[in-house]
């Protein structure tokens, strides 16, 4: 059972989204549930679990509304504000519906500390007690404070998404290598293989320059606790999905048949609940 890890959902006259407002044309356009799912068939994933890409709790409740309309939609990653003093009663209200499975929040004024925030870790002590997830999005120089809060938030489960948008590009390895490597000591931490062919160069890039980077987070984080995601459609920058769904594939030829079920589709079901 193929589970794509990381989709994301847009509807542009729905919602006003300011980060795509200097991407380029292929992203400033709806995609909707129809458009991914001829995609799914052709590439026999059955499951996405899709993420947020609005900062707003009218997004979560329309993820949700489209995931009890679509079976394939397997779970949910909604935005929530975790410095609210709110957080308890939103979180209360969002675990009402069935597939919401975790959240993601973002540092948008740019506090490189962000994640050890007093008001971030209620938060997220908030999201644990409610037994949902979440989603790490950060760049190589916040993997240093990850730990800290593993210690902070001890039973909250995190994934660290696009395996935190190393340099591979310019083939830079360290330090994110050595950074990341230190997360995979930490057994509620996972890691999605995901978001990697839009940090490499968009019209040249090869499997080969993907192979280190997924190389190294199976080789630290083990093949229990990675799993595969497309980023569709911000993927579309550089990979079509079948590009994106192959690419990990040749990349981990290697992989014995029961460890590439876990990695793209057991180890995202497992952590996130799905079945």
């Amino acid at each position: 059972m193929t589970t794509d890890s990381h989709q994301h959902f847009w509807d542009l006259s729905r919602f006003h989204y300011e980060w795509l407002k200097h991407q380029p044309k292929v992203l400033r356009r709806n995609y909707l549930p129809q458009d991914l799912l001829p995609l799914l068939k052709e590439t026999e994933v059955q499951h996405t679990v899709v993420v947020q890409a609005h900062n707003s709790l009218e997004e979560a409740e329309w993820l949700l509304d489209l995931a009890d309309a679509h079976e394939f939609l397997a779970g949910v990653v909604a935005w929530v504000d975790l410095t609210s003093p709110r957080i308890s009663e939103v979180l209360a209200q969002l675990s009402k519906r069935p597939k919401l499975r975790g959240i993601r929040y973002a540092d948008a004024e740019g506090n490189e500390r962000w994640l050890l925030g007093e008001e971030v870790l209620h938060g997220l002590r908030e999201v644990a007690r409610y037994k949902l997830t979440f989603d790490v999005l950060v760049r190589p120089h916040h993997l240093k404070y990850i730990p800290t809060l593993a210690d902070q938030v001890p039973e909250l489960r995190m994934v660290v998404d696009h395996i935190a948008k190393p340099r591979i590009a310019p083939n830079e390895l360290e330090p994110w290598a050595t950074d990341i490597a230190k997360l995979a000591d930490i057994p509620q931490i996972y890691c999605k293989v995901s978001g990697m062919v839009t940090e490499a160069d968009w019209k040249r890039w090869t499997v080969e320059d993907l192979k280190p980077y997924v190389d190294h987070v199976l080789k630290v984080f083990g093949v229990d606790r990675v799993m595969w995601g497309s980023d569709w459609p911000v993927c579309l920058l550089a990979a079509n999905y079948h590009e994106v769904y192959r690419s990990v594939l040749e990349v981990t030829d290697s992989l014995s048949r029961e460890q590439r079920e876990k990695l793209y589709g057991l180890n995202a079901q497992r952590f996130y609940r799905l079945t």
